[in-house]
């Protein structure tokens, strides 16, 4: 192999293994600046440097336990009928809130998603879509509607099909159970596939073919 070829090669293995460590850095110390920005004016306001002989850094690693422990104990109370009635409440009074509802909403829908994706979706599934022959992934979410299988004359199931690389948006999709083909997958390892525009299968996911049934025990029937 030339010389040249070989420095390229070289350079662009380097470049691979040091970027993702710069990036990492990065992205850790904006995490920290942001952490310390919201750390550092609650120090002040509760002078937790008086209960620890002002020592800052213990300071602030105390406000953060605090925030940690606060934020464990509203998602504890949001779990409880009345918690959820309050909490309730004071969402819908964000929602009278011009360009503040937009906001909130939106933040709260992408975090629910990302908590909840695991526990909302039952099975990973393909679908053709957007045409014969072309297969995507798609998240059984439940059974369809009654009245959507008394039109649809048989079986039906709810199937969302996630964007990509963002699967915080899609569309959802009323498909009978004959057509949609289960496979051996995990919601997680579905997930990756379609937040790494499919580079992040492996050689047991990317071998796996469509049953062509939907097997009603993996829903946990």
């Amino acid at each position: 192999m030339p010389l040249g070829n070989r420095l390229k090669n070289s350079f662009v293995a380097g470049l691979l293994l040091v970027a993702p460590l710069v990036v990492t850095l990065l992205v850790g110390r904006i995490v920290v600046g942001w952490t310390l920005g919201i750390v550092d004016p609650l120090v002040q306001w509760t002078g937790l440097a008086a209960y620890v002989a002002n020592d800052q850094l213990l300071a602030q690693i105390l406000a953060v336990v605090l925030v940690l422990v606060t934020i464990t104990v509203l998602g504890a109370l949001a779990q409880w009928t009345v918690g959820q009635r309050v909490f309730g409440g004071v969402g819908r009074v964000v929602n009278f809130i011009p360009l503040v509802d937009t906001v909130y909403s939106s933040v709260r829908q992408v975090a629910s998603s990302l908590v909840d994706r695991d526990s909302r979706y039952e099975s990973v599934v393909l679908v053709e879509y957007p045409r014969e022959g072309v297969y995507s992934i798609g998240l059984v979410t439940a059974e369809s509607p009654r009245a959507v299988e008394a039109v649809a004359g048989e079986e039906a199931y709810n199937v969302f099909l996630p964007n990509s690389p963002n699967p915080t948006g899609g569309r959802l999709l009323v498909v009978p159970a004959d057509q949609i083909h289960e496979i051996e997958m995990s919601v997680q390892q579905g997930m990756r596939q379609i937040v790494t525009t499919g580079m992040g299968s492996n050689g047991d996911s990317a071998s796996q073919q469509p049953s062509g049934e939907f097997v009603a025990e993996a829903r946990g029937d």
